[in-house]
């Protein structure tokens, strides 16, 4: 198995990537700490996993706050002994974000808080479990748009995936000797109800698929996998990195179906 005896954090797990990676990490041996703002959510995850012969335990906690970040590391710890993988992976894209001139203070704010803030907060608590556990690894979901420019205007989210880039860099180099890898896994467009709630025509899908390469969206489950990889000892040279697990969207302009 390639997570014995870890234990992983993860958040947004109660969904999209975050479910399936709780899944798999389980399914790898990792005990898992499910956290959700959607507590029922959390729970069901956890209970897969327990009826599965995994270990698992919900927490339902806020990203953008300080003490609910606290509270799921602490959880971790008292729960399963230690804390060795962390992988903040809660985000949100705001229905109303737009281009300079029509994203409201309002949606850049909240968008900031949960997905920026929300990994600070995340490291802030978490390194020092991390620290206590003698390392691990600490994965940041960032986005294809921290590289390059969302086709459709969501300037909040591109520029808060830019921000958790950028920060998992520093991080990265900043705890390095201290058997602490940090890396942004990057993930492409894919078939998550957070994208396919704007993609919802034939019309718009087709529109972003002719960007892919591989002329196709994304599954959870890949993305799951990039992360595990990243989770385990498989990766123990890689940190500081922008894991890019796009269908190859970053590396052309643009090319037909």
């Amino acid at each position: 198995m390639r997570l014995k005896d870890q234990v992983a954090l993860i958040t947004g797990a109660g969904s999209g990537i975050g479910k399936e990676s709780a899944l798999l990490f389980a399914a790898e041996g990792a005990a898992v700490i499910a956290v959700d703002v959607n507590l029922a959510s959390a729970e069901a995850v956890a209970r897969e996993i327990t009826s599965s012969g995994g270990k698992a335990a919900p927490v339902k906690a806020d990203v953008s706050q300080g003490a609910g970040c606290q509270a799921m590391v602490k959880a971790a710890e008292e729960q399963f002994g230690k804390l060795t993988v962390l992988f903040n992976n809660a985000g949100i894209s705001h229905a109303d974000d737009d281009d300079a001139v029509a994203t409201a203070e309002d949606v850049w704010d909240l968008t900031f808080a949960v997905n920026v803030k929300g990994v600070f907060l995340g490291c802030k608590y978490g390194i020092p479990a991390l620290r206590r556990a003698g390392g691990g690894s600490i994965i940041n979901t960032a986005s294809f748009v921290a590289v390059l420019g969302a086709a459709t205007p969501q300037l909040a989210y591109t520029a808060s995936k830019g921000a958790v880039l950028s920060m998992s860099r520093e991080l990265a180099a900043i705890h390095a000797r201290e058997n602490i890898r940090v890396n942004a896994l990057c993930p492409g467009p894919l078939r998550t109800e957070l994208l396919m709630k704007y993609l919802n025509t034939e019309e718009k899908k087709q529109r972003r698929l002719v960007h892919i390469p591989m002329g196709r969206f994304g599954e959870a489950k890949e993305i799951a996998k990039a992360a595990l990889y990243l989770a385990s000892d498989e990766s123990s040279y890689v940190t500081g990195a922008e894991f890019l697990v796009d269908g190859g969207i970053t590396a052309a302009y643009t090319t037909p179906l």
